[in-house]
């Protein structure tokens, strides 16, 4: 007699399979996919994930690092939508320093992120990833103009959203922006993935000893100056109540484990 072994897979999709069991009951054994907590994030990335040995420039390797692991999380079915920084290319603080006006220093930041949302882009589609641009600043020639309810849209078909340019303004950094689009799409999550595991209440560089805080309020995140977002970007999360999650990107599975809602780096939140 044939008896049918019914096993639930990860992707929630059923298969039967026959096999001989003679005297045994029908059995249904379910191997439990991960529930995920949050289904539409906002991730941002510093240029920096991007660079080279150097700190600067866009590494090839690096940046299939990074869409690796996007991948990761994209395969358990979650939206995700990514603002990057430009660290890796330019720094309008050093074209302050030599006396640039703020306004063309920031237009230039906001530049430098198309150029690496283009080579984020390249790599999540070179692994199967469909993925889709759009700027804050107009350049139909390269990616789409940001429209909020076309990004939603592309979200809901599976696609990753890369938004570059920033705000599109000057005096706002990406860290604003991401913060700004996240509310925008309805996301429900910030995850900032930085070279740090965690809020610390000093630099961990400088000292070791430090604190590390597993969990803030905003107005603790806010008083404590923390270097890793900067305090705009903190405090409109705040007003739209939008949790924050801090985490290593290097570190492996650590933004998956933020989606699946396991404790990892800091969070932020009321």
């Amino acid at each position: 007699m044939a008896w049918v072994l019914t096993i639930r897979r990860k992707n929630w999709r059923n298969s039967a399979v026959p096999f001989e069991s003679p005297g045994l009951f029908d059995r249904l054994v379910e191997v439990q996919a991960p529930v995920v907590r949050y289904r539409r994030i906002m991730l941002k990335l510093g240029g920096e994930a991007l660079a080279g040995p150097s700190g600067y420039g866009i590494d090839p390797q690096k940046a299939e690092e990074v869409a690796a692991k996007i991948k990761q999380v994209r395969d358990h079915e979650v939206q995700i939508a990514i603002v990057l920084g430009a660290g890796n290319l330019w720094r309008g603080k050093d074209g302050l320093a030599h006396g640039m006006e703020r306004a063309t220093a920031d237009h230039m930041g906001m530049l430098a992120t198309v150029m690496n949302a283009l080579a984020l882009q390249d790599a999540l589609e070179r692994i199967g990833i469909t993925t889709r641009v759009q700027t804050s600043i107009e350049m139909r020639a390269v990616a789409e103009p940001y429209i909020r309810l076309r990004a939603i849209r592309h979200l809901e078909k599976g696609r990753v959203v890369i938004i570059g340019a920033g705000t599109g303004n000057p005096y706002f950094t990406t860290d604003t922006a991401a913060a700004l689009r996240a509310m925008e799409i309805d996301a429900e999550v910030l995850i900032k993935a930085t070279k740090v595991d965690a809020v610390y209440a000093e630099d961990p560089s400088i000292n070791p000893n430090a604190r590390k805080f597993d969990s803030l309020s905003y107005i603790e995140a806010l008083n404590l100056r923390i270097g890793v977002l900067d305090s705009t970007a903190i405090s409109l999360c705040m007003d739209n109540d939008l949790p924050i999650i801090v985490v290593n990107l290097w570190k492996a599975d650590s933004i998956e484990q933020a989606v699946l809602g396991e404790p990892v780096g800091t969070i932020i939140c009321r």
